[in-house]
This record gives structure tokens, C-alpha cells and sequence, in this order.
């Protein structure tokens, strides 16, 4: 499947690593101008900079997507430099750490929210703000097989992953007639750092999860890249309000 992105304008948030990352070399790739966007103002600089090396056209904004007033800003950066918006993945999150739910507190609970189900509408609200006015677009909200499914210690986590769906599919609704294409993607465990940093304290669990996931392994960064593009493609032009699942055959089971 060639996909091509030329004269399109892509934003991806938490872009410093990961899946952000991997997607926005994508786009860059298949021929897009990239903003990346994340908190870690260092990691994402040094991305931009290096796909301008190889050629390509990105910019670097540091954005801390529960602050909406960041959030706005990213999006006027972007538009104000490349001149519209086409795609964008709404990928920021953070992860929570495994509590049985009576024991999560409140500042913990309200953290993740803050950058897992805020984070998304604030970013979401902006780029449609844009898009609705230009007649097109598409975005892709980054959720979770824990938008799906509930494990136990993951209730703090896994609220803000079903509220991911729940924010894409109505605003999808919303906008499916108005030419902009609004989905979800569902990643089972994928080899990125956050997920590294979770194993490291839980040093069992890549046993089990590997013991789960029917394909015997982790997923890579560049199989959710592809998926990405793919939904923000012409290609799924009559795909609305999906929540596409990428774990390797585990809710399958």
C-alpha cells in the first residue's frame, strides 16, 4: 500500500518517542510537512531536526497537552508555519502505576486523566476547530486495549483509555458529513520506552504478556505508524468512529 501524504500537513503529539515518533517519521516519509509536539522539549527537538537532515520539512513544538492554552498554541504553530492541518494523531499519554482501585488517590487519579482523557479533547477541540473551518481532515486518537477491556490494577489507567473512545466516536458523529474522519486506535503492549519503564518495575509481567499476546511478541512501533496513516489515508475515507485493535490477537482471544 503506497500512501502518500504530499503537500499535507501532519501533527503527532508525544512525538519525542515511541509510537509518536515513529508515526510522525512516517508521515514525514510518505511525504508530509511534520509537527512534532511534547513535553520533553529536548527529545522532540532532536527528531525534528534530524528529519530535516534527511530532507524532510518538521518542526518542533514543546506542548503540554492538559494545558489547553499549550494546546492552542501547538495548533496556531502549526497552522501559522505550514499553512493548514490534514492529519493529526492525538498520541500523548502517560501510564499509572498498578493499584488496586480503593488505593489510587486522587492526585494520582486526576494526573492521568489530566494527559490521557483531557489531553485528547483539548487537542481534538483545537484541530477541529481548524479542520472544520478548512472542509477537511482526519484525526486519530491514540486509546488502548484498555479502552476495551478492564484488568485489575488498572482503573485509573484504563478509565481515561475508555474515555479515549467515547470522545472519538461522538465526535466523530459530529463531523463524519463535514468531510473530517475522526478514529480510534487500540494498541495491545508495544515496544516503546513507556512500556520498557513499566516492565522494569514489574519484571513478571513481560512473561505473562508474552504468555497472552497469541503473536509471541511485542508490537513494533512501525506496525502502529502504518495503521495510522492508513486511517488518516483516502483509503479509509468511509471508516467513522472506529476503534481499530492492534495487540497481536490478545482481545481476540
Amino acid at each position: 500500500m503506497n500512501i502518500s501524504f504530499q503537500n499535507k500537513v501532519a501533527l503527532v503529539t508525544g512525538a519525542g518517542s515511541g509510537m509518536g515518533l515513529a508515526t510522525a517519521r512516517a508521515f514525514a516519509e510518505a511525504g508530509a510537512s511534520v509537527a512534532l509536539a511534547d513535553l520533553d522539549e529536548g527529545a522532540v527537538r532532536s527528531a525534528a531536526a534530524a528529519l530535516r537532515a534527511s530532507g524532510h520539512d518538521a518542526i518542533s513544538v514543546r506542548c503540554n497537552v492538559a494545558d489547553e492554552s499549550e494546546v492552542a498554541a501547538m495548533i496556531e504553530q502549526t497552522v501559522s508555519k505550514f499553512g493548514r492541518l490534514d492529519a493529526a494523531f492525538n498520541n500523548a499519554g502517560i501510564q499509572s502505576p498498578a493499584l488496586e482501585t480503593a488505593d489510587v488517590n486522587n492526585d494520582e487519579f486526576d494526573r492521568v486523566h489530566a494527559v490521557n482523557l483531557r489531553g485528547v479533547w483539548n487537542c481534538m477541540k483545537h484541530e477541529l476547530l481548524h479542520m472544520r473551518a478548512q472542509g477537511s481532515g482526519a484525526i486519530v486518537n491514540n486509546s488502548s486495549i484498555g479502552g476495551l477491556i478492564g484488568l485489575p490494577g488498572r482503573a485509573a489507567y484504563h478509565s481515561t483509555k475508555h474515555g479515549v473512545l467515547g470522545l472519538t466516536k461522538s465526535a466523530a458523529l459530529e463531523y463524519a458529513s463535514r468531510g473530517i474522519c475522526i478514529n480510534a486506535i487500540c494498541p495491545g503492549t508495544i515496544d516503546t520506552p513507556m512500556v520498557k519503564e513499566m516492565l522494569a518495575k514489574e519484571p513478571d509481567a513481560m512473561k505473562e504478556i508474552l504468555r497472552s499476546q497469541p503473536i509471541g511478541r511485542l508490537g513494533r512501533v512501525e506496525e502502529i505508524a502504518s495503521a495510522v496513516l492508513w486511517l488518516c489515508s483516502p483509503g479509509a475515507g468511509f471508516v467513522i468512529g472506529h476503534a481499530l485493535v492492534i495487540d497481536g490477537g490478545y482481545t481476540a482471544q
